[in-house]
C-alpha cells in the first residue's frame, strides 16, 4: 500500500464515522458510501481530495478527504481528516431540525406504565 492512499473502510473508521471497521465495511457493501460519485468497495483506496458521500441513519454527509489515517485516534485528529461541504452541513442541519420537530410532536412517556395502567391501555385497545 502506498503512503498517499488508504483503504476506504479504514479511513471511515479512523475518521470516526463508524465505531468499528466491520460497521464501515457493512455500510460500504450496503451502498451507503460513494467515492467521487461512484459506489465503492471496502478495499478502494482513497486519496486526499476525493469526495466521499456517507449516508448514516437519516443523515447525509458529503466530505472532502483532506488527510489520511489508517489508525483511529482522538476525535480532534479525526475531524482534521475531512472537510464537510457547506451544502452538506445545511442539508444535515435541516434534517436534524425536522427530526427534532417530529420527536416533539410525539412525546414519549418518561417511564413505563405501571401494571394497572397497562391493563387499562390493553382493555382500551381491545375495544376498538
Amino acid at each position: 500500500m502506498s503512503d498517499d492512499a488508504v483503504r476506504l473502510d479504514k479511513w471511515l473508521w479512523a475518521a470516526r464515522f463508524f465505531k468499528t471497521r466491520r460497521l464501515a465495511t457493512d455500510a460500504i457493501n450496503g451502498g451507503k458510501v460513494e467515492v467521487n460519485g461512484a459506489r465503492a468497495k471496502p478495499a478502494r483506496l482513497v486519496r486526499a481530495g476525493d469526495r466521499v458521500q456517507v449516508r448514516k441513519d437519516a443523515l447525509d454527509y458529503e466530505l472532502i478527504v483532506q488527510a489520511l489515517a489508517d489508525r483511529r485516534g482522538p476525535a480532534s485528529v479525526a475531524q482534521a481528516l475531512y472537510a464537510e461541504t457547506p451544502e452538506s452541513i445545511a442539508r444535515r442541519e435541516r434534517v436534524q431540525a425536522q427530526l427534532k420537530a417530529q420527536a416533539a410532536a410525539y412525546p414519549q412517556p418518561r417511564r413505563r406504565p405501571e401494571k394497572h395502567h397497562r391493563k387499562q391501555l390493553a382493555s382500551f385497545k381491545r375495544q376498538d
